[in-house]
């Protein structure tokens, strides 16, 4: 027992636990994803001002994310310059895949993270861009992770 921390009182003390079906109202001074979403705004400026399309594939693992890109970029690889964002956690199979198609591919591999950030996702448009060349992109295809849980809550 000591002086310090009330652990020397006699009495029960205070009970810090709420009260069943008692109604607690925390307050939060910021979003937990503000800076993500910051730079989620600067990514999509960015596309904009080189008038690219983005457009972000979001499927299960073994869905078949990689499989429809193939076949999206056989038909559309008329004219259209494409550019490829691969989102994986640890290995570079499905930029291969990408890449034997020869568009521009950059992977992006999380390290076990189950979602493309927006800060990843700038690192990897602006590889992206000197792959691509002085002519840019018209579309940018990212394939995020195989997750259906994390990179829906990610800009």
């Amino acid at each position: 027992m000591c002086d310090q921390c009330g652990c020397n009182t006699q009495d029960e003390g205070e009970n810090l636990l709420p009260e069943k079906n008692k109604t607690i109202i925390l307050t939060v001074n910021q979003r937990l994803l503000a800076a993500n979403d910051e730079q989620a705004v600067i990514n999509r400026r960015h596309a904009e001002n080189h008038g690219a399309v983005v457009i972000n594939l979001i499927s299960g693992p073994g869905a078949g994310k990689t499989t429809l890109l193939e076949k999206t970029i056989d038909v559309l690889d008329k004219g259209l310059r494409i550019g490829v964002l691969e989102g994986d956690i640890e290995t570079e199979r499905d930029a291969d895949r990408i890449r034997a198609h020869g568009i521009p591919v950059v992977p992006l591999t999380t390290g076990g993270a189950c979602h493309l950030d927006a800060p990843l996702v700038h690192r990897g448009l602006q590889q992206l861009e000197d792959l691509a060349g002085k002519d840019g992109l018209d579309i940018v295809f990212i394939e995020n992770v195989g997750n259906l849980v994390c990179p829906a809550t990610f800009d």
